[in-house]
């Protein structure tokens, strides 16, 4: 694979020294079975830049502080949603109270401002954070191919796809049983929301740098 990888690279950089437009480049890989991701992160690697040989354009790396700021980006996102399905759970729990749950209303009022101190705190970093991440990367847009970014990236998508998995799953359950009630929905509703935005807006980050890349 890394020869594979060795030769494509070679492949391309002679071609753009010979004159070929990274269009034909593409075309030609293209037809002898390169896929498009792998001719695009190679074609990538140069800029459009007119000069007597190809001018390389720089290339993301991994800092310590790069990383730092990421873990804290997505470990706060994971702290606050956990603790805002958790908020919402136990709203719906005084709303809709179970009888034949015995769960007292003092540890329900404790539960409730565990989860508000948490979302007091958590939310805020992850959207200081957020911004900041986004600040520095519309500085340097070469960022957005850090490899922390998109290992973490995509594994908020997975977590968030299993937890719908998971969500539909035990609705799908209760309906076939015919258990369904208010209470159930409702939690059922909070969690596919939080899942489903968390997601959603993840896989159109992902989405948006293919179409700028």
């Amino acid at each position: 694979m890394a020869s594979g990888s060795q030769e494509l690279e070679r492949f391309v950089y002679e071609a753009l020294v010979r004159g070929e437009s990274k269009a034909s480049i593409s075309a030609a890989l293209a037809s002898a079975g390169w896929r498009d991701e792998q001719t695009r992160g190679v074609l990538d690697a140069y800029a459009d830049t007119p000069f007597v040989v190809p001018v390389p354009r720089p290339r993301a790396s991994v800092s310590a502080r790069e990383a730092f700021l990421y873990l804290v980006l997505f470990a706060s996102l994971y702290f606050a949603a956990w603790h805002l399905g958790s908020l919402l759970f136990d709203l719906i729990a005084r709303a809709w109270p179970d009888p034949a749950e015995d769960y007292a209303a003092y540890r329900l009022g404790r539960s409730i401002r565990w989860s508000t101190a948490a979302l007091i705190i958590a939310f805020p970093v992850f959207a200081f954070v957020s911004n900041y991440v986004a600040k520095d990367v519309a500085r340097h847009p070469i960022k957005r191919l850090s490899p922390v970014r998109r290992w973490l990236t995509y594994l908020t998508l997975f977590v968030a796809a299993a937890v719908l998995i998971g969500d539909m799953t035990t609705l799908v359950f209760n309906v076939l049983g015919g258990e369904l009630t208010a209470r159930f929905v409702l939690k059922v509703v909070v969690v596919a929301l939080i899942a489903g935005s968390a997601f959603a807006w993840y896989l159109y980050d992902l989405r948006r740098e293919e179409v700028d890349a």
